[in-house]
């Protein structure tokens, strides 16, 4: 017999065994020795009273023992399997490569970038010297964008596919258990490379193949089919079917489509800024103390507004984090944040942005690269008003409000460096005017946040894709080009590594309904 509660205590007794078992007796009224084991189900803090909680539902099992799950995965060989081409190696291409191996068909995976051991020279350059590699960095290389912005697993896309699927995934190629139960699960940014890897290795097993270095140039299409790529070297490849899911940030994709005759369109993003805080300040407002003590994981925050018609909110939250230079080229700063899995950094930080609508952007309504062109805008500014070398524009939080240029600006965690300038030089005016407007009230919303401890960094503009892929709901194939399927963030369909692995497992489906395998 078995039995679900609920069970309350206070931070430190979230792991010990005995304590768990005591209240989890008393919750459902059963003899402690009765109980064999207790399963977490879902577990989170509790910070709305002047105590802060952990709160987690369990299940109790009596008169049964408890087995506990094992996370190892035997992938069928595919060697001589129909050929998939997948083109990008971040978490949609690599979901729809497992995928494919399940459904018996043999994924070809081509990343245009390095593999993550690889991979990590470029992003000291980056971080260094300010150089970027246009095939190498924070965006382009094997586990995309995903593999070095935090590992962050929350999502609200419940109903687009088996999200505890894609957890348990993440566990069989060594992530924690506690991603599972966590109501913000997260892995962190140094474990990630390693959980990638084994997620190759397999792919690599069962007769998949994974190519680096390797850049698609052209879409192969007769009589309204696909039939496979051409690469950046001239090689052809052939196949019946291409999951496209190359990222926000490809945008020679959305131009080699365009070149194509292959439809593309404009769709709304966000722009912005990155704000980081001293992470005690995060703390004390989130847990009503002046200390938070080693028996807490750093805070985080949420935070909306509605500011003149149009929501300005955080995004991407990294407690005990980093800002990230996240430029694809030597003239723009894009910034991001990430934390390790320990969270353990100084600083807090959010990227603090304002909804774009279609309306709000001038220039043909026709055209598919005006969002992108509007975002590419404010990433030249940015890299202009830094000076060079990847230095980002900055400004103290009170300053931005006030109007003035911050006379220096506070120890921060964006190793590139930063410029005090008047951000108003960098952002669109009527977005420069809603933050003015917003952060204040976050401030009322939240003690302490409205703080000239706080620097903004700018420009936070990849928080989606400027350009979406258009696929049929159904078969998720584009409508113009059988076989073809759209994927993942780049194409305008995730907006995180949780959805982006979900949408490549659907559109992995939807290949095998197409080849009818």
């Amino acid at each position: 017999m078995t039995k679900e509660v609920e069970i309350v205590c206070p931070p430190g007794q979230q792991e010990d065994e005995a304590v768990l078992t005591s209240l989890a007796s008393a919750a459902a009224n059963i003899p402690a020795n009765k109980i064999n084991g207790i399963k977490i189900l879902k577990r989170s803090i509790d910070a709305r009273g002047r105590k802060v909680l952990y709160r987690m539902q369990v299940r109790v099992y009596v008169d049964e023992p408890y087995q506990p799950e094992i996370f190892n995965h035997q992938y069928q060989s595919v060697k001589d399997a129909k050929r998939v081409i997948i083109v990008g190696a971040g978490p949609a291409g690599i979901f729809a490569a497992l995928q494919c191996i399940e459904q018996g068909l043999k994924p070809v995976i081509l990343e245009r970038g390095k593999d993550v051991k690889q991979r990590r020279r470029d992003l000291a350059n980056i971080n260094k010297q300010g150089l970027v590699n246009p095939e190498s960095n924070y965006c382009f290389g094997e586990g995309g964008a995903g593999t070095y912005s935090d590992g962050k697993l929350y999502t609200r896309s419940t109903k687009r596919g088996d999200v505890n699927g894609v957890l348990k995934t993440f566990v069989a190629h060594g992530a924690t258990e506690d991603i599972l139960v966590d109501a913000r699960p997260h892995i962190g940014t140094n474990k990630l490379p390693q959980i990638i890897t084994a997620m190759r290795e397999n792919i690599l097993n069962a007769g998949g193949e994974v190519l680096f270095d390797t850049k698609v140039t052209a879409l192969l299409v007769e009589f309204g089919k696909i039939k496979g790529v051409q690469l950046a070297n001239g090689e052809k490849l052939l196949a019946d079917a291409v999951i496209l899911a190359t990222g926000h940030s490809a945008h020679d994709i959305f131009r080699m489509l365009h070149s194509q005759n292959i439809l593309i369109e404009a769709k709304p993003f966000a722009l912005g800024v990155r704000i980081e805080h001293p992470q005690e300040i995060i703390d004390r407002a989130q847990y009503h103390c002046e200390y938070r003590g080693p028996d807490l994981p750093p805070s985080y925050y949420n935070l909306v507004e509605q500011v003149d018609d149009r929501g300005v909110f955080s995004f991407c939250m990294c407690p005990g984090g980093i800002i990230a230079p996240c430029a694809t080229a030597a003239d723009e700063i894009v910034v991001n944040g990430w934390s390790p899995s320990k969270r353990n950094n100084p600083f807090a930080n959010s990227g603090t942005v304002v909804q774009i609508n279609m309306e709000d952007v001038k220039g043909d309504m026709n055209d598919p690269f005006r969002m992108l062109e509007f975002q590419q805008q404010a990433e030249h500014l940015a890299f202009k008003a830094g000076g060079g070398n990847l230095v980002a524009p900055a400004q103290r939080m009170v300053d931005f409000v006030e109007g003035r240029v911050s006379a220096n600006l506070p120890v921060n965690s964006y190793l590139p460096g930063c410029k005090s300038v008047d951000l108003k030089e960098v952002l669109p005016d009527w977005i420069h005017a809603r933050l003015r407007k917003a952060l204040p009230a976050f401030g009322r919303k939240m003690k302490g946040y409205y703080t000239n401890e706080a620097i903004l960094v700018g420009v936070e503009s990849r928080t989606s894709s400027p350009i979406k892929v258009p696929r049929d709901r159904e078969t998720f194939q584009h409508p113009q080009v059988a076989g073809l399927f759209p994927c993942g963030e780049g194409a305008g369909y995730a907006g995180g590594i949780i959805s982006a692995a979900i949408d490549g497992v659907n559109c992995a489906d939807g290949v095998v309904r197409y080849l009818g395998v």
